[in-house]
C-alpha cells in the first residue's frame, strides 16, 4: 500500500556536527501532533493496519466497537496519558530462531499513525543504496544493486573485485534506547512527538534496560533504518565509499583493492561501537573475491550467475515433501499446496534455478492428476520461468 506524506515540512538548518569539526545542516521536520494523533489519521493507519488481519481474534474484538476504541485512543493521546502495553511473545523459525514480540492492538494502530507521518520524511533523509523496510526497494533490487557495482568494480569481469561483506550482530537487541533517542531530537522539533516516540522506544528492551527494540513493531523496522542511517552517512560522506549496499544489519562494500577493505573494516568496527554501540558478528565478516562466490541475502552470488544457498534448497524440497504428504492425506486444500509452489518458483525466477525448476516441475507430476487445474498451474508457473530465466541473463549481459 503507498504510504502518502499527511503533512507539510518546514526546514530549519541548525547544529554543528561535532565528528567532523564543520559545521553543517540539519534538516527538522515541523509535523504537528496533531497530525499523527488525529481521528482521520488514526482510521486511515486502521484501514493500512487491517490488511491480512482482520480475521484475527483481537482484531476482530477491536474493531466491533471500532469508532468508540478510536475515540478512546484519541482521547488519550491527546491529553498525553496514552501509555504503551505489554507485549506477548513467541518464537518463530525464519529459518533461524527469532523472538517475537507482538503489542496490543491499539499499541500496533499507533505505531501505524507513527509510521504514516514519519516514514515520507525520513526516507528522502536515507542513501539510495539502503533497501529494508522501504517502498520501492526490497531484496531482490538489493542483489541487482550488488551484481551492477561488481561489473562497475570488475570493469565487466575483467580485473579481480573484493567484497568486504559484514552483519551487525543482535541488531535488534542491540539498539540503544538514548541514542535513538537523540538523533530523533536532530530532526524533530515538536516535544510531543518525541514524547510519544519515547513511550513507544521504552516500552520494550531486552537483558539490559534502554537496551534493544522488539522485531514484532512497524515502527522497529522505521526506528532501525533511522539508527542506522548514521553509519550509511558515515560511510558514504566521511569515508567516500562509492560501492556500498545495505539491506537490514546486512552490507556489502566492493573494491578493488584488498588492503583497501581491510583497513575500511577496522574505521568502520570502532565507529559502530563507539557512535552506535553496536559489533559486527565475527563469523560473518569476510573479505572475499566476487568470483568465489558471495552469499548474500539469501542467494550465492557469482560474476555470471547466481543460485541458492543449498541449505535453502534442501529446505525448500522438504517443506514440499511435507505438504505433498499433507495434501495426499487431505489435511490442506490443492489451492495451499499450489500457493506453496508458487512462492518457490517466484523465489527461483531471481536466481539461475534451472535444476531447481526442473525437479519442481518433476514433482508437480506426482500430484494428483485429477487436480487439473492445480497441474495446469504449475505446468503456467514452469514455463513463465523460463521466460524470467531469458530475462535475467539478458538484463546480465545488457549490464556487461
Amino acid at each position: 500500500m503507498q504510504v502518502k506524506p499527511v503533512c507539510v515540512s518546514t526546514f530549519h538548518f541548525t547544529y554543528n556536527n561535532r565528528r567532523r569539526g564543520k559545521r553543517c545542516c540539519c534538516v527538522h521536520m515541523n509535523c504537528k501532533f496533531e497530525d499523527i494523533i488525529s481521528l482521520e489519521n488514526l482510521l486511515k493507519a486502521w484501514i493500512e493496519f487491517l490488511s491480512g488481519k482482520k480475521y484475527k481474534k483481537d482484531v476482530a474484538n477491536f474493531s466491533l466497537h471500532l469508532m468508540d476504541n478510536l475515540r478512546v485512543l484519541h482521547d488519550e493521546l491527546s491529553t498525553k496519558t496514552y501509555k504503551h502495553g505489554g507485549y506477548k511473545a513467541f518464537k518463530i523459525s525464519d529459518p533461524k530462531p527469532r523472538d517475537i514480540h507482538k503489542a496490543t492492538v491499539r499499541d500496533r494502530l499507533v505505531h501505524h499513525a507513527i509510521h504514516r507521518v514519519l516514514y515520507p520524511y525520513f526516507d528522502k533523509k536515507f542513501i539510495f543504496d539502503s533497501y529494508s523496510s522501504r517502498l520501492v526497494k526490497g531484496t531482490h533490487k538489493a542483489v541487482n544493486r550488488f551484481r551492477d557495482y561488481f561489473y562497475k568494480v570488475s570493469k565487466n569481469n575483467t580485473r579481480t573485485c573484493w567484497v568486504l561483506k559484514g552483519d551487525v550482530r543482535k541488531f535488534f537487541a542491540s539498539i540503544d534506547h538514548n541514542k535513538l533517542i537523540s538523533i530523533l531530537q536532530r530532526h524533530l522539533t515538536d516535544k510531543n512527538i518525541l514524547n510519544l516516540l519515547k513511550e513507544v522506544i521504552n516500552s520494550f528492551y531486552g537483558i539490559i534496560n534502554g537496551i534493544g527494540l522488539p522485531l514484532g513493531n512497524l515502527t522497529s523496522q522505521l526506528f532501525v533504518n533511522i539508527y542506522l542511517n548514521e553509519f550509511d552517512q558515515f560511510i558514504k560522506h566521511d569515508l567516500k565509499v562509492k560501492f556500498y549496499v545495505r539491506f537490514a544489519d546486512d552490507f556489502v562494500i566492493l573494491s578493488k583493492d584488498k588492503n583497501y577493505l581491510i583497513d575500511t573494516l577496522n574505521v568502520i568496527t570502532d565507529y559502530l561501537v563507539k557512535e552506535l554501540k553496536l559489533t559486527l558478528h565475527p563469523n560473518k565478516v569476510s573479505i572475499e573475491t566476487f568470483s568465489s562466490g558471495i552469499d548474500f541475502l539469501g542467494l550465492v552470488n557469482f560474476p555470471n550467475y547466481r543460485v541458492l544457498r543449498t541449505k535453502t534448497k534442501r529446505r525448500m524440497f522438504s517443506k514440499l515433501e511435507k505438504r505433498h504428504e499433507s495434501y495426499k492425506t487431505g489435511m490442506i486444500p490443492g489451492e495451499s499446496l499450489n500457493q506453496s509452489l508458487q512462492s518457490y518458483l517466484g523465489i527461483l525466477k531471481h536466481c539461475n534455478g534451472h535444476d531447481l525448476t526442473r525437479k519442481i516441475k518433476k514433482f508437480a507430476v506426482k500430484l494428483d492428476k485429477s487436480n487439473n487445474g492445480l497441474y495446469k498451474v504449475v505446468v503456467i508457473c514452469y514455463i513463465l520461468m523460463s521466460f524470467c530465466r531469458i530475462r535475467n541473463n539478458l538484463e546480465a549481459k545488457n549490464v556487461e
